[in-house]
């Protein structure tokens, strides 16, 4: 049940996601260039992914254990990987350019999203005291 709860959390990574990806095409890439929009906006989507989960998981879900905060990362994580492919794909993205987004070479720093979304739940429980 604290996983479907923290669910309601999750779905609140979306417009955020989107919501960022609009800030990185019509306001970063013009102020600090291409090179420089991606990975920051990548850091921009973690800091709200943290933020997110602070203010809502601890009011969204009672006493969560370490066990099921962690739980609750890896069960965010399947589901942002999945919504990622499935929108890519219907969006006309290949499978190949979905896969580039996890090489952090090309300035991507999707990777770094993923794990701020595992231990998000975790670090959230301690810094709140749960």
């Amino acid at each position: 049940m604290k996983i479907l709860k923290s669910l309601l959390v999750w779905v609140c990574f979306i417009p955020a996601a989107i919501l960022n990806g609009g800030l990185r095409e019509h306001v970063l890439v013009g102020a600090v260039g291409e090179k420089w929009a991606l990975p920051l906006s990548g850091i921009i989507l973690s800091a709200c992914i943290f933020l997110i989960t602070w203010f809502l998981l601890p009011r969204t879900v009672k006493a969560l254990s370490a066990k099921d905060s962690l739980r609750i990362g890896i069960c965010w994580v399947f589901l942002t990987i999945v919504f990622e492919f499935a929108s890519g794909l219907a969006g006309g993205n290949t499978i190949k350019e979905l896969l580039a987004a996890y090489n952090p070479l090309t300035g991507n720093l999707w990777l770094i999203v993923l794990v701020t979304t595992l231990l998000s739940p975790v670090i959230a429980g301690r810094v709140s005291g749960r």
